[in-house]
């Protein structure tokens, strides 16, 4: 067994903080333990460990020892790491500096918290996501991260406030619709805190990925339907009803069609990442824009003037629009495939 694929954790120089000292919600001992499976290391081993860091290593599967095994990989417990930091250490790279955040002292933790958070920022985030929604996401999650909350938990009670924003988009009425859209809203921005406790607690699951993948969908195929009916109700016609189906439609047939290509299969990272799967392309590039969310803003400002139904009108062409380069990608993907072969 090679020494990068062994890190021990030692006791810092100069001493810093307890081992067990607790970070948003985890001893940080602990924390670091966790992250360094996660990134790769086979073997955890913390060397003259205390009682209470023994403590709060249960689970882990780390191992305690008195000194470091010779050649392993070496930090300091006193150190908040995310774990892409602790990668290239784990794929062997002896020269590795792992980036991170000392912590001396009770003065250091918010530092060290507001690293460890702004880690969880996705490179993928559109502009509004990551300038504003991730702002009010990493600030509750902040304050979730040392209770019982569960991230399936934040899951269910995003969707219900995505369901229950859906029908105000009945009304004609700027006040109800805006009510609406503020929901729609919040429900994408409490959206990334499932994922962010889930890193933060170190409890991803392929079911948690399923379940907050189904109930964006599910609060967008709501919306859209309702959008379709209010407008149908205030215009007196038809149309808006076949709009809205379509949306809906399209909504469902991207959803399964995107599980069935990017989730369904043996995955170790993040359940959905890029709906390219072997090769970035323009066209995977512009799918991937086209999923996120930063739509709904628009939804909430035409909202403010009652004309959020009528978003319906562009869904019915831009979802169904979004299925078809995603049908594209999938072909130009598997032809990629087919020459590597």
């Amino acid at each position: 067994m090679s020494g990068a694929s062994v890190l021990a954790l030692v006791a810092p120089d100069p001493p810093g903080i307890p081992p067990e000292t607790v970070v948003l919600g985890l001893p940080m001992i602990r924390r670091t333990a966790l992250a360094a499976r996660r990134a790769g290391f086979a073997r955890v081993v913390v060397a003259g460990a205390s009682p209470a860091a023994g403590r709060a290593l249960e689970g882990t599967g780390a191992e305690l020892a008195a000194t470091a095994p010779p050649g392993a990989a070496l930090l300091s417990w006193n150190v908040a790491v995310h774990v892409n930091d602790l990668k290239e250490l784990a794929a062997g790279n002896a020269a590795a500096s792992p980036v991170g955040v000392a912590v001396a002292s009770a003065a250091d933790l918010p530092r060290a918290e507001s690293f460890l958070l702004k880690g969880l920022v996705k490179d993928t985030e559109g502009f509004m996501s990551r300038h504003f929604d991730r702002r009010i996401s990493l600030a509750v999650s902040r304050r979730l991260a040392g209770t019982r909350v569960t991230p399936n938990q934040m899951t269910l009670v995003s969707v219900a406030i995505g369901l229950i924003g859906a029908p105000f988009f009945l009304s004609p009425r700027p006040a109800v619709q805006l009510i609406g859209g503020v929901l729609f809203l919040l429900h994408s921005i409490l959206d990334g805190c499932d994922g962010e406790l889930a890193r933060l607690k170190f409890l991803e699951s392929r079911w948690g990925g399923t379940l907050d993948f189904w109930g964006d969908n599910v609060v967008h195929m709501a919306v859209f339907g309702a959008m379709g009916i209010g407008l149908a109700h205030s215009t007196g016609r038809s149309w808006p009803l076949v709009c809205g189906a379509t949306a809906v439609v399209a909504t469902a047939a991207s959803a399964s069609f995107v599980y069935w290509r990017t989730m369904t299969g043996r995955k170790d990272g993040p359940l959905f990442t890029s709906v390219a799967v072997h090769q970035e392309t323009v066209l995977s590039r512009v799918a991937d824009a086209l999923s996120r969310r930063d739509f709904i803003y628009l939804v909430l400002i035409m909202s403010a003037f009652g004309l959020a139904d009528w978003f319906v009108v562009s869904s019915a062409i831009a979802v169904p629009a979004f299925f078809l380069a995603l049908v594209a990608v999938a072909w130009n993907d598997r032809r990629i495939a087919r020459s590597a072969s």
